[in-house]
C-alpha cells in the first residue's frame, strides 16, 4: 500500500558465518556462497544468455525444495537467517525465570503458545467463539458496521484497509489513509477475467471457501451456497477496484478530503463510528487512495443484505485466522494458496511459521537480540562508506546527463543530497510494554499483537512524522526506499553475503550490495519516485521538456520488457514493472561508476578465478539474482508482482549497458541477446 521498495533476499557476513558454522554444523543447511566460478556454466556464451552463463551450474545443482515456490540466493541464505533466529529463540525459551512483562517473557510465551499444537488442536475454533457470537448477534446494517469497525481495531476490516502514513503533500505530518479491499484472491483480475485458467481458479476458490466454512461449523450444503454468495460479493469489490497499474500513479492515489466530504462520497457507511471505535474520533481529514472504490463500496453496502454481510464477516474471520487454528484449517489454506495457486509441494516446518509470526508480532524485540549477536559494528561502518560512495557517483551521473536541463539537475541533486539513509537497526527501539502475551492461546496472542500494532499505527495520525522510525525490523531480509521520507533503509538482515561480504573484493560487493544501494537510490528518481521532491512532498519539480524526455527514455524500457516471454506465451508487463526496472538499470549503472573509483577497478588486468574486476562486478550482480522458480509461481508473479522475475532482472538490464560489453569484449552483434546501441535504454 505504501510505496516501499522490497528486495527479497537474505545474506550473512563472513564474520557471522563463523558463528553459524559453530552452531549450525549439524543442520542440513547449504553454506551460502558469494561470487563463485563453480556457479557458472561456461558452455554458454555471455552474449547469448548471461544469466545462464553466470548461474547455470548453481541452477542445475539446486532444485527447488518442496516447501518453497522458488529457490535462489535469498531463499538459500534465508535458511541461515531462520536458524540464527531459532538459536536466539531456543536460548530465550530456556529463560524460564524471565519476569512477567519482560521482553524475554513475551517472545518466549508467544513462540511456545504457537508450538503447542496439542492445545491448539484441542481448542479447535473455540478461540474465535467470542467473535462468532458477535457476528451471530447482528440484526441490522448498523450492527454490521459495528462489527466491521471492531475488526478494524486489529487490522482485519473486511471492506478496506485504514492505515497511517505521511501526507504526500505535507510529508512532515501523518494522516489517515484508506486503501481498497474486500477480496481474498491475490488480485482483482482473478475475479473479472474470463479466460479458462481464471475460471478454473474461481471454481477452486469456491471449493476452498466451502471447506473453510465447514471446518468452522457450517453445514456442507449451506457452505456451498455461502461460497457463491461470498465470491459474488468479492467480485463486486473487484469490479470497483483499481488495477495494479492504476495504483502505481501517486497522483491518482492522492485524494485528501475531510470526513464530511468522505460521508458525502459514501453516505451508507458510518465513518464516525469507525473512527470512534478506533479511538480516534478527532480525525477530520483522510486520504482516499481509490475514490472509485469507496463510491462502489457505497453501492455494494446498499445492495447487500444483512444476512449476506454476516456470511462475509464469518468467512473473513475464518480465513484471516485459519493459520493459527487446527491442522485441518492450516492444511486447507495451504493446499489452496500454497499448492494450487503457486505450486508449493509441502508446507514449511511449523517452527519456521511460528517464528515468522513471532517476528511479525514482536519484531523489534526479536531484532534487538538479533543485532546484538549477528551484526558487527564494522559492517555498519563499511556499508556507510559504500552508500556515500554511491551518492557521490550518482551526483556525478546527474551532473553529466546530456538530456537534462540545468534547472531540473539542481532540483535532482538537492533531492539526492537530502536523501537520508539508515543502516542495520534503529537508534530508538519500539516500546512493547503495552502488549500482554501469555502461554494460554496462540490465536489470542496473535489478536493481542494485532490490536497493539494497529493502535500503535493509528496513534501516529495527526502527529509529526517520526524521522527515526523504521518500517522494517533489523532481521528483515529486505531494503526499501520511502518517497515521502526521501530515505533508503538497509536492515541488518540484508547486509550479509551474497549481497555484502566484509572479506570480499570490491568487485563482488559493488556488483551485489552496491547495485542494491543504487537500486534504492534510483527509486527516488524512477517513474513514481521522481514525482516527489527533496522533502518527500508530491510536487512536480521537472521542466516539461525534461519530463517528456524522461518518459521517452523510460518507454524504451517498457517496450523491451513487454517483449520478454516469461513462460509459455506469457509476457512481462513492462509498464507494471517499470519502476523496478528503472531502479535495476540505474542502480547497476551507478554502482559500476562508483566501483571505477576504487583501486581494484583501476588495476584492470588483475584477475580472480580468471576474471577481471569489471567482469566480476557483472558476475556478482548476476549471481545475486540466481533463482529457480516453479511454473505456477512464475505465472502468478508475472501477474501480481511489480518486480520482474529474477532472471530478467539480469537479462533485461545488463545488455543495455555499454560497460557490460566493454567488460566482455567477446560479445558481438551475432550473439542472441546483443542490443544495438540505438535500441538500448539509457536513463540515469
Amino acid at each position: 500500500m505504501q510505496n516501499k521498495i522490497l528486495i527479497s533476499t537474505i545474506v550473512m557476513s563472513m564474520s557471522i558465518m563463523c558463528m553459524f558454522n559453530q552452531k549450525l554444523n549439524s543442520q542440513t543447511v547449504n553454506k551460502p556462497q558469494v561470487l563463485s566460478k563453480t556457479n557458472m556454466d561456461l558452455s554458454v556464451k555471455p552474449g547469448d544468455d548471461f544469466f545462464q552463463y553466470a548461474n547455470g551450474g548453481w541452477l542445475k545443482n539446486h532444485p527447488i525444495p518442496d516447501d518453497k515456490i522458488m529457490y535462489g540466493s535469498g531463499e538459500e541464505l534465508d535458511d541461515f537467517n531462520q536458524f540464527a533466529l531459532k538459536d536466539i529463540m531456543e536460548e530465550t525459551v530456556k529463560n524460564t525465570t524471565a519476569p512477567k512483562g519482560s521482553s524475554a517473557q513475551k517472545i518466549r510465551d508467544f513462540y511456545l503458545a504457537g508450538m503447542d499444537t496439542i492445545a491448539i488442536d484441542k481448542a479447535g475454533a473455540t478461540p474465535l467463539k467470542k467473535e462468532f457470537d458477535l457476528i451471530n448477534s447482528i440484526k441490522t446494517i448498523n450492527d454490521v458496521e459495528k462489527v466491521s469497525a471492531h475488526y478494524a481495531t486489529f487490522g482485519s476490516n473486511p471492506f478496506f484497509t485504514i492505515f497511517a502514513s505521511p501526507d504526500q503533500k505535507n510529508s512532515n505530518m501523518v494522516i489517515a489513509q484508506l486503501w481498497e479491499g474486500g477480496m481474498n484472491l491475490p488480485d482483482r483480475d482473478y475475479y473479472v477475467n474470463e479466460d479458462e485458467t481464471t475460471i478454473e481458479i474461481q471454481k477452486e476458490y469456491k471449493k476452498f471457501i466451502s471447506k473453510i466454512l465447514v471446518l468452522g461449523g457450517v453445514v456442507e450444503t449451506e457452505a456451498v451456497k455461502n461460497a457463491e454468495i461470498i465470491f459474488n460479493i468479492e467480485k463486486k469489490f473487484a469490479l470497483v477496484s483499481n488495477t495494479r497499474l492504476e495504483n502505481r500513479d501517486p497522483n491518482k492515489r492522492y485524494n485528501k478530503m475531510t470526513i464530511i466530504e468522505l460521508e458525502k462520497l459514501c453516505p451508507n457507511y458510518n465513518w464516525k463510528l469507525l473512527f470512534t471505535t478506533l479511538k480516534h474520533p478527532e480525525i477530520n481529514e483522510i486520504n482516499i487512495c481509490q475514490p472509485k472504490f469507496i463510491e462502489g463500496f457505497n453501492t455494494i453496502l446498499k445492495e447487500t443484505s444483512v444476512n449476506d454481510w454476516k456470511i462475509i464477516l464469518k468467512w473473513n474471520l475464518l480465513n484471516s485466522y485459519a493459520s493459527y487454528l487446527t491442522k485441518d484449517f492450516i492444511t486447507a489454506r495451504f493446499e489452496f494458496y500454497g499448492t494450487y495457486l503457486y505450486g508449493q509441494k509441502t508446507i514449511r516446518p511449523r517452527w519456521k511459521r511460528v517464528l515468522n509470526e513471532t517476528d511479525g508480532a514482536l519484531g523489534e524485540l526479536l531484532g534487538q537480540l538479533f543485532v546484538e549477536k549477528y551484526f558487527p559494528p564494522a559492517a555498519k561502518k563499511r556499508m556507510t562508506e559504500l552508500v556515500l560512495n554511491l551518492k557521490k557517483a550518482m551526483k556525478v551521473r546527474i551532473e553529466n546527463l546530456a538530456w537534462m536541463s540545468s534547472a531540473t539537475k539542481i532540483e535532482a541533486i538537492e533531492k539526492l543530497n537530502g536523501m537520508n539513509f539508515k543502516i542495520g537497526y534503529p537508534d530508538l527501539w519500539k516500546d512493547y510494554s503495552g502488549i500482554n502475551i501469555t502461554k494460554t492461546s496462540y490465536l489470542e496472542n496473535v489478536l493481542e499483537a494485532s490490536k497493539f500494532n494497529t493502535a500503535f499505527e493509528m496513534n501516529k495520525i495527526g502527529k509529526p512524522v517520526d524521522k527515526n522510525e523504521w518500517e522494517m525490523t533489523p532481521q528483515t531480509v529486505n531494503a526499501y526506499y520511502s518517497p515521502d521520507k526521501n530515505e533508503i533503509v538497509f536492515p541488518a538482515g540484508i547486509l550479509q553475503p551474497p549481497f555484502f561480504d566484509m572479506n570480499a573484493d570490491d568487485a563482488a560487493n559493488y556488483g551485489a550490495i552496491g547495485a542494491i544501494i543504487g537500486h534504492e537510490m534510483t527509486h527516488g528518481f524512477d517513474d513514481q519516485g521522481r514525482q516527489f521532491d527533496k522533502t518527500g512532498n508530491l510536487r512536480d519539480w521537472w521542466t516539461k521538456s525534461d519530463a517528456d524526455e524522461f518518459n521517452k527514455r523510460a518507454d524504451v524500457l517498457v517496450e523491451q520488457f513487454n517483449n520478454i516471454v516469461a513462460i509459455d506465451t506469457i509476457k512481462l508487463n513492462g509498464r507494471l514493472t517499470l519502476g523496478e526496472n528503472i531502479a535495476d538499470l540505474g542502480g547497476l549503472t551507478i554502482s559500476y561508476a562508483a566501483f571505477q573509483l576504487t583501486d581494484e577497478a583501476k588495476n584492470k588486468d588483475t584477475k580472480i578465478e580468471g576474471f577481471t574486476p569489471n567482469q566480476r562486478f557483472f558476475l556478482s550482480y548476476a549471481q545475486v539474482w540466481k533463482k529457480n522458480i516453479r511454473d505456477k509461481a512464475m505465472v502468478r508473479l508475472v501477474k501480481e508482482d511489480v518486480h520482474s522475475p529474477a532472471k530478467f532482472r539480469v537479462l533485461g538490464i545488463v545488455y543495455n549497458m555499454p560497460e557490460f560489453y566493454a567488460a566482455f569484449p567477446e560479445i558481438t552483434s551475432a550473439d542472441k541477446l546483443f542490443k544495438d546501441i540505438n535500441s538500448r535504454a539509457n536513463i540515469w
